[in-house]
């Protein structure tokens, strides 16, 4: 009998016998327990997004049976002129947001990072209240400030009249930007910047071809958070928008107020797809950006 953890190899004695690998913890491929811990996960998070897909091409408006396949409820969709407007409006929001949310994101990011300051704690908290404040008592809050304290122009030219929104959203989105941007410079070398100094790089070279492409990874995942923070935001969008900037998630709630028909699910899916091919997109170019990094 082959002795217990061991394989048995012809022609080669008992105290020659290679021990059996065993696999580790977290061998996906060689522990069953792993493989349907994970599976069960992907069905819980995915199989309510694929139901709702599929629902949108049925050809009954009853959204709970399912009669037959159709696209007609995209072409209804894709001709509602309210629902395409709401998503330009949802698009520019997030594009704007996203721009102006990377670039203060990664100013406090390198402000927190490289200084030392009185109340820098103070600052670093202020920051995090953004990201841990219930997303209600931001609308409120967000409702109160354009109310009060700074009210926005009504009946401005578009996309001017998404003023109010855009700021709202830029001021929950930046912190985020901000924490995965210094999370980054957590490992980076400032010897580097030392050594470009020393051989005459001004402090704007320095930032510009030194510490910026270290900080791109985080850059391009911190801009993918904010603008899909951004596109799929409704609270916060809601006390802020007003009669004329109506947004895409703020629309489709509109709608379900009647009921659930298979055009609120197109709606729903078309943003899904856009959200996830933008996404795929973005990690794509983190990933190619990291690929040139190995090979320099």
């Amino acid at each position: 009998m082959a002795d217990q953890g061991f394989t048995s190899v012809p022609g080669v004695g008992a105290s020659q016998r290679e021990p059996k690998e065993k696999p580790g913890p977290l061998e996906y491929l060689r522990r069953w327990p792993l493989r349907v811990i994970v599976g069960a996960t992907l069905v819980f998070l995915y199989l309510p997004l694929i139901t709702l897909m599929v629902f949108s091409f049925n050809t009954s408006r009853r959204n709970v049976v399912w009669q037959g396949f159709t696209t007609d409820w995209y072409v209804k969709a894709f001709n509602n002129e309210s629902l395409l407007q709401a998503f330009v409006n949802s698009l520019t929001i997030a594009f704007f947001c996203t721009i102006i949310s990377v670039v203060l994101g990664a100013l406090a990011a390198v402000m927190l990072w490289r200084f030392r300051f009185p109340g820098k704690t103070v600052i670093e908290g202020g920051m995090a209240l953004p990201i841990v404040v219930p997303e209600i008592c931001m609308g409120v809050a967000m409702l109160v400030f354009f109310a009060r304290v700074m009210p926005w122009p009504m009946g401005m030219p578009w996309p001017l009249n998404l003023g109010a929104i855009t700021i709202a959203h830029i001021s929950f989105a930046f912190p985020f930007v901000a924490t995965v941007v210094r999370a980054r410079l957590a490992s980076f070398n400032r010897e580097l910047e030392e050594a470009a100094k020393d051989l005459g790089a001004s402090e704007w070279r320095t930032f510009w071809d030194v510490l910026v492409p270290h900080m791109q990874p985080g850059l391009i995942a911190g801009a993918l958070l904010a603008f899909t923070l951004s596109l799929d935001d409704f609270v916060i969008t809601f006390f802020t928008a007003g009669p004329d900037t109506i947004t895409f998630p703020v629309k489709v709630y509109s709608m379900l107020r009647f009921s659930v028909t298979p055009e609120v699910n197109a709606a729903s899916t078309i943003l899904i797809v856009v959200t996830v091919i933008l996404t795929a997109v973005g990690l794509q170019m983190q990933n190619n950006n990291e690929a040139k990094d190995k090979k320099a």
